[in-house]
């Protein structure tokens, strides 16, 4: 009986103990999702601003032609997911990596048709055990992610689509909701089908709307991806806040549970004592 005491008395120390951690990591995503959620806030004007440009210059000139605005035949596509490089948020990597793998399957029938760009250590090893094709990958980002941490594989995936290496390209990410929900999301970003508008006035551009094109369309692209990367953080936060929250509460319970059958197992040694002191006094009387 007091052996398994003892190994009660151990199972809740240990869940203790990782209940303090659990509640620690929570309090650490909670602040650093606040941090994220007002990062992914702040990038939204310069895109939107850089997309009202672009939208002036495509409505306001005539002609105007440019490879990512352009459709064309559908031979290879690139995907460019967003993990992260740690676990413990729930099922912040599995549902959007659930989510690549299902349009993977449906649209496609060899590796050859399609190349994949990942960002996070989960999503590379994951991709790497299946054979997957990687173009590219970047691990090791951030908590607060700046442009320069994304811009070389940013930079990449719009001059692969731009050479012709590829025909469509889509972002595979968690949209932010709250820190409760997060929606695994598939996005086609290129070639760019939202860039219209309209525009009051006629300007003119030098050296060329071509050429005013030519620079910012890769930017936006780049813009856009940013801010998935800014939105995947937040999610991941969200994720692993409410993960840690649900695993602390399950530890609470289980110190509960461990310890109604420590109390239970303490009275019926308790019991056995007594009753041997007992049977002791009446066999010596």
């Amino acid at each position: 009986m007091a052996k398994g005491m003892r190994e009660i008395k151990r199972q809740i120390k240990s869940t203790q103990n990782t209940k303090q951690i659990t509640k620690a990591m929570e309090m650490v995503s909670a602040a650093k999702l606040r941090r994220s959620q007002l990062a992914a806030e702040a990038a939204r004007p310069y895109a939107d601003k850089l997309k009202e440009v672009v939208a002036s210059i495509a409505a306001g000139t005539k002609g105007v032609k440019h490879p990512m605005l352009q459709n064309r035949e559908v031979k290879k596509t690139g995907y460019l997911v967003i993990t992260s490089d740690r676990g413990l948020a729930g099922g912040y990597n599995a549902n959007v990596l659930r989510k690549v793998v299902n349009e993977i399957n449906e649209k496609h029938k060899s590796k050859d048709e399609y190349t994949i760009f990942v960002i996070g250590r989960k999503g590379r090893d994951f991709f790497s055990k299946r054979n997957m094709p990687i173009s590219e990958e970047v691990t090791g980002l951030p908590d607060s992610v700046q442009f320069s941490d994304i811009k070389s594989i940013a930079a990449k995936a719009v001059q692969y689509f731009e050479e012709g290496l590829y025909d469509q390209l889509f972002l595979v990410y968690n949209q932010f909701k709250n820190a409760i929900t997060q929606i695994p999301t598939v996005k086609r970003l290129l070639p760019l089908e939202d860039v219209t508008g309209k525009t009051a006035a006629a300007y003119e551009y030098e050296p060329s709307p071509e050429g005013v094109l030519e620079v910012l369309l890769p930017k936006y692209a780049e813009t856009l991806i940013y801010s998935a990367v800014l939105e995947g953080k937040a999610s991941e936060f969200g994720a692993r806040m409410t993960a840690m929250n649900s695993a602390t509460k399950n530890a609470t319970k289980m110190i509960s549970t461990y310890t109604l059958a420590y109390n239970r197992a303490r009275q019926a040694s308790i019991t056995q004592e007594i009753s041997e002191i007992v049977a002791g006094a009446n066999a010596s009387s």
